[in-house]
């Protein structure tokens, strides 16, 4: 037996391994165009300027930092709050939209390896001549194929670098939409038990408007009062009713919205009355300079900008040569029983090289079109780091003008209870009108109402400053860029 074959299929070998051992050597050496990419500047400042007269925050290190809602000790809240990463499909949205993101990532970096095919065939082939003399045979064939973009110029590594900071982008939009859930499933709890103190507050004030209507009757029944004054307490009784009665709708429609953003249907969350909140816990705000990295907005903003920096790499890349690495090997015979034998073995290895030379402007076109991408999303960051700060600032002067205001009413509150018994004493002794008493108790109750609402406003305000702050999140719960790579 002939050591020829075997020695020819061995250098055929070395040669082939020769080549690839040489081009794995030159593809880590390769660049990658494009710039790198450094976050750009934003205007931050040195304090917030609605924190001049705000209470410090005594230190909050217990709270749990994932469970904001905590800091209002409201456990029928908590235990709503913990069905939205369970239930709420707005979230789960968001959640599929980052498990997307991540499968990019894997598809771009299949682009690193070579792309090997395989390819079996066989056909019936007749040969010249017809009738009688003509004859058929098979050919069957066994192939395998190899292409491999080597990315010298980082086309492929810009791409990767461009969906990874994608996929953060992504895992940080999950953290807005779920802190926004959050948020807004706080407020509209809050505003339900404000409509709670409402109700309960017209539930008392029917008791006194029953009681004034009885005196009044007594007093007409005896010819001390007028019929009018007996309408007029009637009448008033009767809006009260009607205005107690009204809040079911609000009340009703603020059950159901926090049954959505919980994941259930409506008709599976009954939130019994309860007792309205009379705390306003105050929320620590920390130094501007840390809000860019506590807000999942910002750094989504910020991982959008590096994920256009990365595309303008990407688009660059075109201006080089793209070099493509074949290599195919296989066998063909026409009999199955010779198909893998040395004589039919065949092989082939090159190397491609294909540069565009004229494309009327289109390369540079991209180029241009990724870099205004770019400048877009700088644009875009910085109104939202400007936002975030706005945001932050509007509710600590909110915050801090509403506990002003808070402390006036209540003492309005006060006083007007006191101007309803004057004036109802002073009726029963005939000293004044009915129409003294009916506008006194309207002011008691107009003032009871507007302290309930700026308890609701001052308790919404603390959640909007919490959601401004970020939460309790911060940048370092993104996943880094190496776990992404490494999905």
């Amino acid at each position: 037996m002939s050591m020829q074959p075997v020695k020819t299929r061995v250098m055929r070998t070395r040669s082939f391994r020769l080549m690839l051992l040489t081009l794995l050597a030159v593809v880590p050496t390769a660049c990658s165009v494009g710039p790198d990419y450094k976050r750009p500047s934003a205007v931050v400042p040195a304090a917030y300027k609605e924190a001049d007269g705000w209470k410090l925050a005594q230190p909050a290190d217990g709270i749990d930092r994932g469970a904001w809602w905590s800091i209002y000790k409201d456990p029928v809240l908590d235990g709503l709050e913990r069905q939205i990463d369970i239930s709420n499909q707005t979230l789960k949205a968001s959640e599929a939209a980052y498990r997307q993101a991540l499968a990019v990532v894997r598809e771009g970096k299949s682009g690193y390896l070579p792309t090997i095919s395989l390819n079996p065939g066989a056909q019936l082939v007749k040969s010249e001549g017809s009738g009688p003399s003509a004859s058929a045979h098979g050919e069957y064939s066994a192939q395998a194929q190899l292409d491999w973009d080597l990315d010298i110029w980082g086309r492929i590594r810009r791409t990767v670098e461009s969906d990874v900071a994608s996929a953060q982008a992504s895992a940080a939009d999950l953290a807005v939409a779920r802190l926004s859930a959050q948020a807004t499933l706080a407020i509209d709890y809050f505003e339900l038990r404000a409509a709670d103190e409402n109700k309960r507050l017209f539930d008392q004030t029917i008791v006194d408007f029953t009681h004034s209507l009885e005196i009044v009757r007594n007093q007409y029944a005896a010819g001390i009062a007028a019929k009018s004054d007996v309408a007029a307490a009637e009448t008033q009784l009767q809006q009260s009713q009607a205005q107690g009665i009204d809040i079911g709708v609000q009340r009703a429609t603020l059950e159901h919205a926090i049954a959505i953003l919980a994941g259930k249907a409506p008709a599976d969350v009954t939130l019994p009355p309860a007792a309205f909140a009379k705390e306003i816990p105050v929320v620590p705000t920390g130094l501007p300079s840390t809000l860019l990295q506590r807000r999942p907005d910002i750094s989504e903003a910020e991982r959008r900008m590096q994920a256009a920096n990365a595309q303008i790499g990407v688009a660059e890349a075109a201006f080089y040569p793209d070099v493509t690495l074949s290599g195919a090997f296989g066998y063909g015979s026409t009999a199955v029983g010779e198909l893998f034998t040395a004589s039919s073995e065949a092989w082939s290895l090159g190397a491609s090289v294909v540069e565009t030379v004229f494309d009327g402007g289109l390369r540079s076109a991209q180029v241009a079109a990724t870099r205004a991408t770019y400048d877009q999303s700088v644009a875009d960051y910085r109104q939202t780091v400007l936002t975030g700060f706005q945001q932050v600032e509007d509710q600590l002067s909110t915050l801090r003008i509403l506990e002003q205001e808070a402390a006036v009413e209540d003492a309005a509150v006060q006083s007007s209870h006191e101007a309803t018994v004057t004036a109802l004493n002073e009726y029963e002794a005939g000293i004044t009108a009915y129409t003294t008493v009916i506008t006194a108790q309207a002011a008691e109750l107009a003032n009871e109402r507007s302290a309930i609402t700026i308890r609701q406003q001052r308790l919404v305000a603390s959640v909007s400053l919490i959601e401004a702050l970020g939460g309790g999140w911060d940048a370092g719960q993104l996943p880094t860029s190496e776990k992404i790579a490494n999905n």
